[in-house]
């Protein structure tokens, strides 16, 4: 067990993403949103029509959570829910023209500040990095964990 946790990659995955959410949220809230809010946005601008459970599913949470956050985009005019040809109790989602500025001010941030925590960095670290990133990815996705470590 190390001494120090400083060069321990869980906790450096675990803390750069906590800052991550951190940077992310600040900069929600100056836009009146939340990150929650923002990430819903962006996928149903990357993927038009799914259905909340779809959604759900991707972002890992309960389709209720789902709901209330579609909820309050739909009160705001940004996300538009429209039934499924094929069965009525599933409703499409759908960004309103009033979510572009919205979801563009959300890819420019996440370009930002991308290029500020890679600032310094030559792109050959940052490919290294991505890679191993995808590898452990891969690896957590395809197998237990805990088998994998037995």
């Amino acid at each position: 067990m190390p001494k120090s946790f400083d060069r321990d990659v869980l906790v450096l995955i675990h803390d750069v993403g906590r800052l991550l959410r951190v940077h992310a949220d600040r900069r929600a809230r100056s836009h009146g949103m939340t990150r929650a809010q923002w990430v819903v946005l962006v996928r149903v601008e990357l993927q038009p029509g799914l259905s909340q459970n779809e959604l759900a599913a991707l972002l890992e949470v309960e389709p209720i959570t789902v709901a209330r956050l579609v909820d309050r985009l739909q009160k705001r005019g940004l996300v538009e829910r429209r039934p499924d040809a094929k069965d009525r109790r599933i409703w499409r989602l759908h960004l309103l023209p009033a979510a572009q500025p919205i979801v563009e001010e959300a890819h420019e941030y996440r370009a930002e500040l991308n290029a500020f925590i890679t600032q310094g960095m030559p792109p050959e670290l940052i490919d290294t990095i991505v890679d191993g990133l995808l590898r452990m990815k891969t690896t957590l996705t395809t197998g237990n964990a805990a088998d994998q470590a037995a």
